[in-house]
């Protein structure tokens, strides 16, 4: 059947643990591994310095390059049509944790000098800093489109050598050399203080530069071993941005404040981050450290640090039903009219307790602000903190207001909040809350299936955590059997399925939550030649909901996600809770090849029989098209098609010639004229004195 019905909430706690059954069938991105940037390059076969570096045009091998090679705040940028579709929309995204945490930020390139063109190359890799040789190439190839390596690669454009090639790793780490691949050692060089700058910040194990601990090897003994043995598994994330990755990335762009984020609180100080209480409610929000019914400690700390661990609690037990408590931030200032506020709640009132999320918004001459109401949550669960994400889209100066509402039936506690953060990014699509985590993980057989979703066109679809394997963690992603289907483009065309572990870390910018993305391609086949993404009803197979609905799964398509290790090293689990954040996103106007009706006085139809040569962009100005052509600083293309190349240096040489030129002709009138002078003046004293003489003999 094509079609389920299950109420939501009997999907709250619904995970259905799959132990002891058969697997369902799942497509393994590259094998099922998860290969880091230098193992993927390794096995191409390229010899690139320090693994995924190129040398064209790099003239010092400094871990920061100097201030000739910064870029501009705004790097331009051009996605080259060889990109895999999937790596396109990962490419986005890094370029959103970059505005999120830093003041780098990206725009397509609308010809400038220099800019950055990300192409599928062969591997991973990247220059190091602005070469300013106009068009700089980034390789994203295949395997490569995991949001953390396009960060990687371009700190590398920004400026960055690897961690482990700084003057001081050998007090931190110690390389076995006679474990490194022959031939490979010189990736393992340390420069000297005359050649690094570290921007006085400590070495950093945890770093996104860092190789791993098996980079380079020959056998399975690791080439590198921390001097502090806790860290061996930690060097070599390619999760996020560490935080001294962001501290030397904003250091050396002196960034004093990130682009797209708004504010964060966790309510350890006592100015509850300037948050105020309304006196038009019958009640205030309380900051305190635990409340007897619950929650017992905070959710940032979750009770493992005396002396702290606060959070704002409405308690409803003391005031009559319909009695309001009111919380309002400070004045927040928007930049990009999309916003994301994400908190924790917690309810040990009565179900009937909700919370209301509005805006104030201040505009022209209304310094109260006029209230606006976004989203009323309700039916929250009883003794447990839940994630909540509220989309919003404010073009004005405005605060976030918090509103606890009593609601009928008996209450001993009432509502908390805590770990707020709001920032100019999209909130992911759904969440799968998977309480109890721990469990699962000491089932050898165990596997996990999420409740079933809809994507934002209409697709159903289900996520498989895959708990069997003894290190590592994989995800999948299967479309379902859904309501919509027969409204539906089949085979699924062009949907980004984003599936994120949570880093719960209280700060939004201090996180380092791990993702994987992948893209259902439309010509993708099966071995059995179908097509992988068409109708679930045409090629999956029958499963069961918990309530018995009958409905069908296609196939799963995902890799191993994360590995036991690395789910310790951060906040992934807390207070025994996963949080997976999922978005499905259509992303096929990033296909700039697809095969779409175009109208013949379309800019595509303009531009299709127009040819622009050395990388030039076709535009279509006043219904005519033209080239838009690529320029550096000391280079440029001219002509109707950028045909022609000009320099500073061909301009010099012209310039030297045609001086030279006319000093050669000026030399040549010159010395005429000095020898017509001259003859002119060998004539005139026979004249002169035959004249003379004629006078005197007069004046005798």
């Amino acid at each position: 059947m094509d079609s389920w019905y299950l109420p939501s909430f009997l999907f709250v706690a619904a995970l259905l643990l799959v132990s002891g059954l058969p697997a369902p069938e799942n497509f393994d991105v590259d094998g099922g591994l998860d290969r880091d940037i230098f193992d993927i390059n390794e096995d191409l076969g390229l010899d690139l310095f320090e693994g995924d570096i190129s040398l064209d045009g790099v003239q010092e091998r400094n871990s920061i390059v100097g201030e000739g090679y910064r870029w501009p705040h705004t790097i331009p940028y051009v996605l080259d049509d060889s990109l895999e579709m999937n790596a396109r929309g990962v490419i986005l995204e890094a370029f959103e944790r970059y505005r999120l945490k830093t003041c780098i930020d990206f725009k397509p390139w609308s010809g400038e000098a220099n800019y950055i063109s990300v192409f599928k190359g062969s591997g991973c890799w990247s220059s190091v800093g602005n070469q300013h040789v106009g068009k700089q190439n980034l390789s994203i190839g295949h395997n490569c489109d995991r949001t953390a390596t396009v960060q990687h690669e371009f700190l590398h454009a920004l400026g960055f050598f690897h961690e482990q090639s700084r003057s001081d790793r050998d007090d931190y780490v110690s390389i076995i050399w006679d474990r490194i691949t022959p031939g490979k050692e010189n990736n393992f060089k340390a420069y000297t203080d005359e050649e690094t700058d570290s921007l006085n910040v400590p070495y950093d194990y945890n770093s996104v530069m860092h190789y791993s601990k098996t980079a380079f090897q020959i056998g399975s003994e690791p080439t590198i071993v921390t001097r502090i043995s806790d860290f061996m598994d930690v060097i070599g994330q390619r999760l996020d941005f560490s935080d001294h990755d962001l501290l030397k990335l904003n250091r050396l762009y002196n960034c004093s404040s990130s682009l797209s984020f708004m504010d964060s609180c966790d309510f350890e100080l006592e100015n509850v981050c300037g948050m105020i209480q309304s006196s038009e409610d019958s009640a205030d929000w309380q900051r305190v450290s635990q409340v007897p019914e619950g929650p017992e400690s905070d959710h940032s700390n979750m009770g493992q640090c005396k002396g702290s661990g606060f959070f704002m609690h409405f308690s409803s037990s003391s005031v009559n039903v319909g009695d309001t408590a009111v919380l309002e931030s400070r004045k927040l200032y928007p930049k990009r009219g999309f916003q994301c506020l994400q908190f924790f709640l917690y309810n040990s009132g009565h179900e009937n307790d909700q919370l209301d999320i509005y805006i104030r918004e201040y505009s022209g001459d209304n310094v109260n602000g006029i209230l606006i109401l976004v989203e009323e949550i309700k039916d929250i669960p009883l003794g447990s903190w839940q994630l909540y994400h509220v989309t919003l889209k404010v073009t004005n100066k405005f605060r976030v207001v918090f509103r606890g509402v009593r609601g009928a039936g008996d209450s001993l506690g009432g509502l908390s909040i805590d770990d707020i953060n709001l920032s100019e990014t999209q909130c992911p699509h759904h969440t799968w809350h998977i309480r109890n985590f721990t469990q699962y993980l000491s089932d050898p057989n165990g596997a996990l299936f999420s409740p079933p979703f809809y994507s934002s066109k209409g697709y159903a679809f289900q996520i498989y955590m895959t708990l069997t394997n003894l290190t590592k963690i994989g995800i999948y992603f299967h479309l379902i059997s859904g309501a919509n289907d027969d409204q539906l483009q089949w085979p699924c065309p062009w949907q980004q399925a984003t599936m994120t572990i949570l880093d719960q870390n209280p700060d939004i910018r201090q996180r380092m939550s791990n993702g994987r993305s992948i893209t259902t391609d439309p010509s993708l086949t099966s071995d059995d030649g179908t097509y992988f993404w068409d109708r679930p009803s045409k090629v999956g197979t029958e499963a069961f909901f918990p309530n018995g609905t009958q409905f069908k799964r296609s196939r799963g398509y995902g890799s191993s996600f994360i590995t036991y290790e690395r789910l310790k090293s951060r906040d992934f689990i807390k207070g025994n809770d996963v949080y997976i954040l999922l978005t499905v996103e259509d992303i096929s106007h990033l296909n700039s090849t697809q095969d779409e009706p175009v109208p013949t006085s379309s800019v595509s139809d303009l531009c299709a029989f127009f040819r622009c040569e050395n990388d030039g962009i076709c535009l279509v100005r006043n219904g005519n098209a033209e080239c838009r052509c690529p320029s550096g600083e000391d280079w440029w293309y001219m002509g109707k098609r950028c045909e022609k190349r000009g320099s500073r240096r061909d301009t010099i040489v012209i310039a030297t010639s045609s001086t030279a030129a006319v000093f050669a002709l000026m030399l040549v009138i010159t010395l005429v004229s000095v020898y017509c002078t001259r003859k002119k003046y060998r004539k005139e004293p026979g004249s002169h004195t035959a004249n003379t003489t004629l006078e005197n003999q007069y004046a005798l």
